[in-house]
């Protein structure tokens, strides 16, 4: 679960979120909605560590986040950015190894049980086969379901990612947000992705995270569809 408590966070004299308090429960997918510049990716680096310019708590699986060590965050939170992973050579499975980091020896020496989570990642994401394939020769659908595979390795009961559906075409943002939906559901994991496809979240999304500077409204895909919120926020019709 990752937790918000009398949360603050802007830059300069700018306030994007104030005294904002939130649950986001795990076993559920959550779509982090707001206009550009309404703070999206401020809030998710602030909540993987990368931004600490924020006032009130973040709480990760139980634990303040400013009490947690490096390892001790990396053993609770997976983030997957925007950034296209194309280094020429580097085989999937060894991108799906560095989520392993955080439990392999001060060596780094991947044992016989990591290997194993290496695998059974790939094969959670459908990517089994391609493991040997270097990452310069896949497709982004292809990219994109090898780093979500790179976080199960990681074993977090918290999977953040930011705008992971970006350039990818319809039919691969409807699957891979399919597949966000089943690893939340069917390994009870905490999942908070930000995207602008507003059609694909209210349709596959359990809650719905709507920044409307400096609130942020938090309500299951059904409450926030009759709210109006979104409607208002981006003078849009919601079907």
């Amino acid at each position: 679960m990752i937790e918000l408590e009398n949360f603050s966070i802007g830059y300069g004299d700018k306030a994007l979120l104030s005294n904002v308090s939130a649950a986001i429960e795990k076993g559920s997918l959550t779509a982090l909605l707001g206009r550009n510049g309404s703070g999206k990716s401020t809030l998710l680096r602030a909540i993987a560590g990368l931004n600490t310019k924020y006032s009130g708590r973040i709480v990760l699986d139980g634990h303040d986040r400013r009490g947690m060590n490096p390892m001790e965050l990396a053993r609770v939170m997976a983030f997957v950015n925007t950034e296209r992973t194309r280094i020429s050579n580097l085989k999937c499975e060894d991108v799906v190894a560095i989520g392993r980091a955080p439990y392999t020896n001060w060596i780094g020496r991947m044992q016989p049980a990591d290997r194993e989570i290496v695998m059974r990642s790939l094969a959670s994401v459908g990517m089994e086969a391609y493991s040997h394939r270097t990452m310069d020769t896949m497709s982004d659908g292809e990219c994109q379901r090898i780093m979500i595979a790179r976080a199960l390795a990681q074993s977090t009961p918290i999977i953040l990612l930011d705008e992971p559906t970006s350039f990818l075409d319809l039919p691969n943002r409807y699957e891979l947000c399919n597949l966000l939906r089943r690893l939340a559901h069917d390994e009870g994991k905490c999942i908070l992705f930000s995207t602008h496809e507003l059609d694909i979240a209210m349709s596959l999304s359990d809650h719905i995270a709507l920044i409307d500077s400096p609130c942020l409204h938090l309500l299951s895909s059904r409450e926030m569809k009759a709210s109006g919120l979104i409607e208002r926020l981006f003078k849009i019709p919601v079907l």
